[in-house]
């Protein structure tokens, strides 16, 4: 492009254009930090360093949180770790009904209450019924569920930008055969396919993430599809091949950067998506398996600690969760309004 001055200037690109203007969006400067926390926070779950021991018990059954430490607890108000609690087997000879040594159960009673006072700063949320660490299980839930949401939704949209763009480029009989498929999935109930796979193929963080892919990719294959019948016959498509461009090759080098934009879009949508349709599968006994954690299992766990009132383990995990997915969703609004060439929002 020539200046007023001669001189060559080249104006932004649209990615450029597009990321500045996410950058000038208070909002989604503050939900990417919180988003990025949560992904740094689930790497380093991942790689073991953070909430290694969230299945060990470390504490007292409904260890007290630090911020509610005198909640009645039946077995006591601390977060007493057991193996430092418990007694030796030559302090249980010592304790003898027949023969009580009262100051060697004074002393070690004073042990114990100097002990409760620095391990209660070890579980700041508290513990579950069986001792475990609720903070730990809360991040390792975390990273389970994320994860879960992060590749169920990669599958989810690349087989919905290949259908799709299969179905809409050519049209005809490819188009009729897709949309015969396309509307057997969507004319059963969407949790009741979900079911039905996941009663198929059993439990499982895998089958999970191919369940939840392989049935949600219908949103992103009536989008894409509807964007490449109004590209395929525009005027850079019919340059393609006139120069003798393939077919694929005008569908995905040359249609599909134009509506990348809308896919990176769905993409960040199907994970609240997914994350929500997790923690469902997983509180209905059809998710993650028992022997791991996320924030469907935890949410089915405190269903009997509700009944006698220790609400801790609810409510750390709902507020992460909900934190998550509501800054997801604000994120995901003003990265629309940024790639969205004719926003208001400049």
């Amino acid at each position: 492009m020539m200046s007023m001055n001669g001189t060559n200037t080249r104006s932004a690109s649209f990615w450029i254009q597009a990321w500045k203007r996410l950058l000038a969006d208070p909002v989604a400067r503050i939900c990417g930090c919180i988003l990025a926390i949560y992904l740094v926070v689930a790497l380093l779950s991942a790689t073991g360093l953070i909430a290694k021991g969230w299945n060990d018990e470390v504490g007292v059954s409904y260890a007290n949180p630090v911020f509610a430490p005198n909640e009645p607890n039946p077995e006591g108000d601390t977060s007493l770790i057991r193996e430092d609690a418990s007694v030796t087997d030559d302090e249980t000879k010592a304790i003898d009904p027949l023969a009580p040594k009262y100051e060697e159960i004074a002393k070690l009673e004073r042990t114990n209450a100097d002990k409760v006072t620095v391990l209660q700063r070890l579980l700041p949320l508290g513990g579950d019924k069986t001792g475990r660490d609720v903070l730990a299980k809360t991040i390792k839930a975390g990273q389970i569920s994320i994860a879960i949401g992060l590749a169920a939704s990669f599958i989810a949209v690349f087989i919905g930008v290949v259908l799709g763009a299969f179905s809409g480029y050519f049209g005809g009989k490819v188009n009729d055969a897709l949309e015969w498929v396309y509307n057997v999935f969507t004319s059963v109930p969407y949790i009741l396919l979900v079911l039905a796979f996941s009663a198929v193929l059993g439990k499982g963080v895998g089958t999970v993430i191919l369940v939840l892919g392989m049935t949600g990719w219908t949103g992103t294959y009536r989008l894409i599809r509807s964007e490449y019948i109004k590209h395929r016959d525009r005027d850079y498509v019919q340059a393609a091949n006139a120069i003798g461009a393939s077919h694929l090759r005008m569908m995905f080098l040359h249609i599909l950067p134009n509506v990348s934009h809308l896919i990176l879009i769905q993409l960040s949508q199907e994970v609240i998506s997914f994350i929500k349709a997790e923690v469902v599968l997983s509180f209905l006994g059809f998710g993650v398996p028992v022997d791991l954690i996320s924030w469907g299992i935890m949410i089915s766990d405190v269903r009997s600690e509700l009944v006698i009132g220790k609400w801790w383990q609810l409510a750390s995990c709902a507020t992460a969760m909900s934190v998550f997915v509501v800054a997801f969703s604000f994120f995901t609004d003003s990265l629309r309004d940024a790639l969205d060439p004719k926003s208001s929002r400049r």
